[in-house]
């Protein structure tokens, strides 16, 4: 197949390479190796992958056939740098990893394997998942491909903007304050947050209460088979959510049916609200209604000034163990030379807590969100904007500082995500639209618990409506 047609299919759904490979249309090698070549002659300019395993992914494609009936047979995939991958190094982004190479599979990549991905390499993403932009010291910034001053996001920045230059048709991310939907906004992707516990953090987690796994991609139906790939217990596991009666990718294929629809644009913190931003929801609600849903506009409890420091409490507690097992994996105690300086200050704020502050901060997010799912009950989903801002410019955020009011401004431009995280609620972001600029416009989509399918369907009813997979930024075109 001529080198333009590979190029062109690597921006195409994971699922449609899949079948090409299993009707012998398209070697996964060939996949894997325009892959590369697209890796090697746009990371220059986006700096999305901080690793590439060109030999392993080669080798893993070699051994995938025609007739392979798995989901995503020989597809090129990025993990994030925050999972391990067996054999390839761990950074997090961050100088205290050192040159440490994870020993085994996160379940999550193993899963990713079995389903037919090929890894080709790790993705960048900030320092420990600190900052929603891609700017780690250690790895440099990762660039938007709609606009290469601009941020893809973060924290799964390098993972999103893979995608959306085309160097992958999915990638693998982790959302623990809006890690996998905010890049997803920026890159014009989309993006879901699972309920807590769907997906395992094992072997190296029992659980996690805040992030979870995931992927970024380009069409929805991507998105629900990548679920039922990663969806489910692992042994061991401290909680875990049963697999629902039948495949999420079926919820893509049906019409969702007549749903009450929330709709909200007042920000939980204190953030103005792009007018864009505003329209591109405003007219997705109108394409709701048109579509037979019932939207109305709803007061939305807000945390605001004084939920953050208690967020921070708990955020700080979960980020001061990931800087120990930073100290751990690489032999070296954790000091303010071998991270970034805001890593350090949360690092220390965290230290500075007893163990009841952070128990205590843990109730009241409980109550929290206890008091906001409840004011949902009413509705099948809430709708809101991905984002209160287009994608920032590089730079606009300051990891140098040593300053906690540096990290509480990013809620200027992300305020919206961190309630699913809070909650454990499912949560999706999808292209809507596009700004005069010609940048992503996304919207955010809030479900009921363990409901992940109510909100693929409504998605997918969405995409079929606006096809949004078809767009491109035009780094992905070259």
């Amino acid at each position: 197949m001529a080198d333009a047609t590979l190029t062109d299919l690597l921006c195409r759904p994971g699922l449609e390479l899949a079948g090409l490979v299993r009707g012998g249309e398209v070697s996964s090698r060939e996949l894997v190796e325009a892959s590369l070549a697209r890796v090697e002659e746009l990371n220059p300019q986006v700096n999305a992958f901080v690793h590439v395993d060109a030999e392993g992914a080669l080798a893993a494609a070699d051994a995938i056939g025609p007739g392979d009936e798995r989901p995503f047979a020989g597809v090129p995939i990025a993990v994030k740098t925050e999972f391990p991958v067996e054999g390839l190094p761990l950074t997090m982004g961050s100088d205290l990893f050192g040159d440490f190479v994870a020993p085994h599979d996160a379940h999550l990549v193993r899963r990713l394997r079995e389903a037919g991905c090929v890894i080709v390499g790790m993705a960048n993403m900030p320092e420990m998942g600190v900052m929603p932009v891609t700017e780690p010291r250690r790895h440099g910034p990762t660039r938007n491909p709609w606009d290469l001053d601009r941020t893809p996001g973060g924290s799964s920045g390098g993972s999103a903007a893979a995608v959306a230059a085309g160097m992958v048709p999915l990638a693998h991310g982790a959302d623990g304050g809006g890690s996998i939907r905010i890049p997803a906004a920026c890159c014009g992707l989309v993006g879901l947050k699972a309920t807590r516990h769907r997906i395992s953090r094992g072997p190296d987690v029992g659980e996690h209460w805040l992030s979870i796994g995931g992927v970024l991609t380009r069409t929805v139906a991507d998105t629900a088979a990548a679920l039922d790939a990663m969806e489910g217990y692992e042994v061991g596991d401290a909680a875990w959510l049963d697999s629902p009666a039948e495949p999420f990718a079926r919820a893509t294929e049906r019409d969702p049916g007549r749903l009450r629809i929330g709709l909200s644009l007042e920000s939980p913190v204190d953030a103005e609200l792009d007018p864009q931003y505003e329209g591109a929801t405003r007219e997705a609600a109108e394409l709701l209604s048109s579509l037979g849903h019932e939207v109305e506009e709803v007061p939305v409890p807000a945390g605001g000034g004084e939920l953050g420091p208690v967020f921070l409490a708990a955020f700080g507690a979960s980020l001061a163990l990931v800087v120990r097992t930073g100290g751990i994996v690489s032999g070296r105690e954790p000091t303010p030379d071998l991270v970034e300086p805001l890593t350090w200050t949360i690092y220390e704020s965290a230290r500075g807590l007893s163990s009841l502050d952070y128990l205590s901060a843990v109730l009241q997010l409980q109550a929290f969100s206890r008091g906001l799912i409840a004011s949902l009950s009413p509705y099948d989903a809430l709708l809101t904007p991905s984002l209160a801002k287009l994608p920032v410019p590089i730079g606009t955020y300051d990891t140098g500082r040593r300053d906690l009011e540096e990290w509480a401004r990013t809620g200027e431009f992300t305020p919206f995500a961190a309630v699913a995280n809070i909650t454990g609620l499912p949560a999706i972001s999808l292209p809507f639209a596009q700004s005069e600029e010609g940048l992503p416009l996304g919207i955010h989509l809030l479900g009921q618990p363990a409901r992940e399918d109510v909100l693929l369907a409504l998605g997918a009813q969405l995409e079929r409506e606006r096809d949004w997979g078809a767009r491109r930024a035009a780094l992905a075109e070259s």
